[in-house]
C-alpha cells in the first residue's frame, strides 16, 4: 500500500511557452509582425504612388532619400534617449509619429493631389520615428531575452518578423495593383497604432536603473568606445555600410523600375519580395537546429548570396528566377543575422545596447541616401544593367575583405554559461579561441538590428571576453 505522505503532490501548471518566452519578448514578437505586415506593402505602395504622381526613377530615388536622410541624421541621438529613459516609452512615440505620418500620406494619395514634395515631407517623418525607435527596440528586445537558448530565442523572433514579412509584401503587391497605394499606407498607419498600443504594456520594472550619466555627449561618446574597440564590430558595419546602401538603391528603385518596363508591373515584385521573406523563414528554421562555432566567420560567408537579386535583375532573369535568388539571398541573410545577434547578446553590456546598436544602425545606413538619391542618375549615365553589375561586384569585394579581420574569422560562440556583467541575464560563456571579446544591417536587420561586441575585440583579453552581455540585429 502506497503511503499517502509519500505520494506526489499535484502536478504544477506548467506554461506552454518555452522558458526564454517571457511576456516582453511575446509582446515584441506581436507587436513586430503586425508591423511588418504593414510596412512590406507600404515600401511597394510608396513607389506605385510615386509613379501615379508621374514620378519616375530619379523621383523614386529622392523619396527614398527623404526617408533615409532623417534616419542616419537621429540615429545616434535616439540610441542615447532610449539607453537614458525607458525604452517602451521611445518605441511607442516612434509609433506614434509614423502612425500618423502614413495616415497623411495616405489620405494625400487617396485624393490624388500628392505632390513629391510632401511625399518626401512624409516619408522623412517616418524615417526620423525609426530613427529613435531602431536602437530602442533592439536594447529591448535584447534585455527580454536570456540564457544559453538566446540564439533560439532570436532565430524564432525573426522567424515571425519575415513570416509577416512574406504576407505584406504580397498582400501589398496584390494590394496596390487591385485598389491602389493609397490604402495600403491607410492599412500601414493602422498597423503602426495597433503596434504601439501592445509596446505600451512592456514592462521595464526588471531592467536595472541607469546611474545618472554625464549628459547627451557623454552617453554617445561611450557608445562610440564601445563600438570602436572591436575590429570584428566595425569592420562588419562598415561592410554593411556599403551593402545596406547598394540594397537600398536596387530594391527601392531598380527592382521596382525592371517589375515595371520588364516584369509585368507590381505583382511580380510583390512575388520576389514575398520569396525574400520565404527564404529568411527558412533560414529562421534552419538556425533554430544550427549553431555554428564560429559564428561570425559563417555569418560573413553566408553575405556573398546577397548579391544575387542585383545580377538577377541586372540580367534580367525572369520572375522565377528573381523569385529563385531573393529566396536563396533569403535564407543566407537570415544565417548572418542570427549569428549577428547572438554575437551582439552575448558581447555587449545591457546598459549599452542601444548606444551600441544606434552606431551600428548608423553606420549600416549611413550610405541610403546617397545611393538611392544616386540610383536614377546612375541608370542614366552607366545603363541599368551596368549598375546593377556593378553594385553586385562591390557587394562581393567588400564581403571578401571582411574576412581578412582576424576577429571576424577566429570569435567563437560561448559554450557554457556564466553571469553576464551588462545585466542582460546569462549569456553564453567563454570565448574558446576568439582573438577579442554584430550591426546587422539596420535592417533589422541587413546587419541591421541588434549590434555590439563584447569589450575588448581584437586585443586578446580574456577579462574582455568575461565582460560580455549582449546585442544584435534585422
Amino acid at each position: 500500500m502506497k503511503n499517502p505522505a509519500a505520494s506526489p503532490g499535484p502536478t504544477p501548471h506548467r506554461s506552454r511557452r518555452p522558458e526564454w518566452a517571457g511576456r516582453n519578448y511575446v509582446l515584441l514578437t506581436a507587436a513586430t509582425i503586425v508591423t511588418n505586415l504593414g510596412t512590406h506593402g507600404a515600401l511597394i505602395a510608396t513607389t506605385w504612388a510615386v509613379f501615379e504622381s508621374g514620378g519616375g526613377p530619379g523621383e523614386v530615388g529622392l523619396v527614398a532619400m527623404a526617408r533615409f536622410l532623417p534616419l542616419v541624421l537621429f540615429l545616434l541621438i535616439g540610441g542615447a534617449v532610449a539607453d537614458r529613459i525607458p525604452r517602451h516609452r521611445v518605441m511607442v512615440a516612434a509609433n506614434a509619429l509614423n502612425c500618423v505620418s502614413q495616415a497623411a500620406f495616405a489620405l494625400l494619395v487617396l485624393s490624388g493631389e500628392a505632390r513629391i514634395w510632401q511625399m518626401m515631407i512624409l516619408t522623412g517623418l517616418c524615417g526620423t520615428g525609426q530613427a529613435f525607435f531602431n536602437p530602442a527596440a533592439e536594447g529591448m528586445l535584447m534585455s527580454s531575452v536570456s540564457g544559453a537558448q538566446a540564439s533560439r530565442a532570436f532565430a524564432f523572433y525573426r522567424m515571425a518578423m519575415h513570416g509577416a514579412s512574406i504576407g505584406g509584401a504580397a498582400l501589398g503587391g496584390a494590394l496596390v495593383a487591385f485598389v491602389g497605394p493609397g490604402w495600403v499606407l491607410l492599412i500601414d498607419a493602422i498597423a503602426f497604432a495597433v503596434a504601439g498600443g501592445l509596446r505600451a504594456f512592456l514592462d521595464v520594472s526588471g531592467i536595472p536603473e541607469r546611474a545618472p550619466g554625464g549628459g547627451l555627449f557623454a552617453d554617445l561618446r561611450e557608445g562610440w568606445q564601445e563600438f570602436i574597440g572591436r575590429p570584428w564590430l566595425w569592420s562588419i558595419v562598415a561592410q554593411f555600410s556599403v551593402v545596406v546602401g547598394l540594397i537600398g538603391a536596387v530594391e527601392s528603385v531598380f527592382g521596382p523600375l525592371v517589375a515595371r518596363d520588364q516584369l509585368g508591373g507590381p505583382r511580380p515584385w510583390g512575388v520576389a519580395l514575398a520569396a525574400y521573406g520565404v527564404g529568411t523563414v527558412a533560414g529562421a528554421v534552419l538556425m533554430t537546429r544550427w549553431k555554428p562555432r564560429r559564428l561570425l566567420f559563417v555569418g560573413t560567408l553566408c553575405v556573398f548570396p546577397i548579391a544575387l537579386p542585383s545580377a538577377a535583375l541586372a540580367v534580367p532573369l525572369n520572375a522565377m528566377g528573381l523569385a529563385a535568388a531573393m529566396f536563396v539571398s533569403g535564407v543566407a541573410i537570415e544565417v548572418f543575422g542570427v549569428s549577428w545577434m547572438t554575437t551582439m547578446h552575448q558581447e555587449i553590456p545591457e546598459e549599452k545596447l542601444s548606444r551600441v546598436a544606434a552606431y551600428d544602425w548608423f553606420g549600416s545606413t549611413a550610405l541610403l541616401p546617397l545611393t538611392t538619391a544616386l540610383a536614377g542618375p546612375a541608370e542614366s549615365g552607366f545603363g541599368r544593367s551596368a549598375s546593377l553589375w556593378g553594385a553586385a561586384a562591390l557587394m562581393t569585394l567588400v564581403t571578401a575583405l571582411v574576412l581578412l579581420v582576424p576577429d571576424v574569422r577566429n570569435l567563437t560562440r560561448r559554450t557554457h554559461t556564466v553571469e553576464s556583467g551588462g545585466g542582460a541575464g546569462v549569456a553564453e560563456a567563454v570565448l574558446s579561441g576568439a582573438t577579442g571579446p554584430v550591426a546587422g544591417p539596420g535592417s533589422v536587420s541587413g546587419t541591421g538590428s541588434v549590434s555590439g561586441t563584447g569589450p575588448g575585440a581584437g586585443s586578446g583579453s580574456a577579462s574582455a571576453d568575461a565582460e560580455g552581455a549582449l546585442r544584435r540585429n534585422g
